[in-house]
């Protein structure tokens, strides 16, 4: 297959706050009424508060209508994203289709406000109820908590659930976490975060820890395993349960980091593996937008031992109502303001109704037979290759390596990503430490076709080639994205050539 021509829109945009004139209106505000300040007397604005008063007018942008819509879509031509191109580059964050349908219906909730009476948001607090039901049998597990603002959250909070069972316990000398050097980050970030000391285990040969090292890291001490799987490599680990079982023998508690999980659904659940408690992203699995970074979401479930540690408050049923029950003495208390992000809600309750259950499973089926399929083409490319369980086949993910080709042609992995943009491409390199060198991550899901992915292996075939054969093409790529080369490390300390927002102009341009 051929690879397709493109060009990218690439505007000299300058930011909102340069554009415009003194005097330009995008809306006209009406003017305060005679009646309203006769009702409130004269010196209304004077009952303000001092402190509420501005002293001058807000250094807000004059602008005109049109030039902010000309604005907002040139910016808008120079993002890529899965609505644009096949997106499978983003890897561990599982970047998928999300049906339009689905945004219209979370903007049927955008009114609501989180103090309003719980007798005025039944409808919400419903969706809630079931979705928390979804992923119960989804899971397993017994209860669930949808507070979480991330996945990396719902680590937190699952992290904190298990010191609050420890401590309820009088086990206070419980302070050791154990994970994986291919888990996510955030399985050592968090209980690092939260006072753990953090025992990270490496992979044998076969991509996952042997019985035999995780023996050797338990012990009195143990609080519990962090533990991703399959993980960013994208190999299960088929020994999982009996990891949980030498966890539980010294007295430990096992939360499974199931953001990888869209090969699992209907397939495997973390209850029978033996877990305690686990997580996943809405914002990954369960089809709602990254949208650079945010809102996400996470669900955190738990067993009916850990349920009463749950972040407060949950979402109970009366037979007749839905309530927050706030009613709960031995939660972790709150991980986030409110309740949790609603329109996320809304979307992963709507992919999940539209699914179903067999529906969900072939969601998985289809996203490992698409990820192997892509492990084929990639791996008929020159200079790449994928480490541990070679053969084997993987879940939903693959962590190849360029190495051999970096080191024939001393082009190295962020330059064939650079190269990838000019082919709206682009792809995930890996967390630190670098365990595989020279690494790319790659995750098809389920949403693309077979005429997808051949075309997005014929692209990095064609880039693998330039490598070899017009390194310099590479070396000095992008041409023709809207992105640009950072040369060198001034980049970084200069805010002139990064700065992002109006703040950030305004605190170099004082400096």
């Amino acid at each position: 297959m051929s690879t397709r021509q493109f060009h990218q829109a690439r505007w000299n945009e300058p930011l909102l706050c340069d554009l415009g004139s003194v005097g330009e209106r995008g809306v006209l505000i009406p003017p305060f009424e005679a009646e309203n300040s006769e009702a409130l007397g004269a010196e209304w604005s004077a009952r303000l508060p001092a402190q509420m008063r501005r002293k001058n007018r807000p250094a807000l942008p004059e602008i005109s209508q049109v030039e902010i819509m000309r604005h907002y879509l040139r910016l808008s031509q120079e993002n890529l994203g899965a609505g644009l191109v096949a997106d499978f580059g983003m890897a561990t964050s599982t970047m998928k289709y999300n049906p339009p349908v689905n945004e219209h219906l979370a903007r049927k909730i955008a009114a609501l406000h989180p103090l309003q009476a719980e007798s005025t948001v039944q409808g919400i607090l419903e969706i809630i109820y079931r979705l928390e039901g979804f992923f119960k049998e989804i899971s397993g597990m017994d209860a669930v908590s949808l507070q979480p603002r991330a996945g990396s959250q719902a680590i937190y909070a699952n992290i904190a659930i298990m010191r609050a069972y420890h401590a309820k316990r009088d086990d206070f000398q419980r302070d050791e976490i154990i994970t994986t050097i291919f888990s996510h980050p955030t399985d050592a970030a968090a209980p690092s975060t939260a006072g753990f000391k953090v025992i990270t285990l490496y992979p044998e040969a076969n991509g996952y820890p042997s019985l035999e090292a995780l023996k050797a890291a338990v012990s009195e001490r143990t609080a519990g395993m962090l533990i991703t799987n399959p993980d960013d490599t994208g190999i299960y680990n088929p020994h999982v349960r009996e990891f949980v079982e030498i966890i539980h023998a010294a007295g430990g508690l096992c939360a499974y980091d199931q953001a990888n999980a869209n090969g699992l659904l209907g397939i495997a659940r973390a209850r029978e593996a033996g877990f305690d408690l686990c997580h996943f992203n809405l914002h990954k699995t369960f089809s709602t937008p990254h949208a650079s970074g945010g809102p996400a979401s996470g669900a955190s479930c738990v067993t009916a031992a850990l349920a009463p540690f749950l972040p407060a408050p949950t979402v109970g049923f009366d037979g007749k109502n839905y309530f927050l029950d706030y009613n709960q003495p031995d939660s972790i208390g709150k991980v986030g303001s409110f309740y949790g992000v609603t329109a996320n809600f809304v979307r992963a309750y709507a992919w999940i109704m539209a699914l179903g259950p067999q529906g969900l499973r072939e969601v998985s089926e289809i996203a490992v037979l698409n990820n192997n399929y892509l492990l084929k083409k990639i791996l008929e490319i020159p200079g790449v290759s994928a480490p541990f369980e070679t053969g084997h086949p993987r879940i939903d993910q693959v962590r190849y390596s360029w190495e051999k080709l970096a080191r024939e042609t001393n082009l190295s992995v962020i330059e064939l990503a650079n190269r990838a943009a000019d082919y709206a491409m682009h792809f995930f390199l890996s967390h630190h430490p670098h365990v595989v060198p020279e690494p790319a991550t790659l995750e098809p899901t389920e949403s693309y076709s077979k005429r997808d992915i051949d075309a997005y292996a014929a692209a990095w075939a064609q880039i693998a080639d330039e490598a070899y054969h017009q390194p310099e093409l590479v070396r000095e790529a992008p041409h023709n994205a809207p992105i640009h080369k950072m040369n060198g490390r001034e980049y970084l300390s200069n805010p002139q050539k990064w700065v992002l927002t109006w703040h950030g102009r305004n605190k170099w341009k004082s400096e």
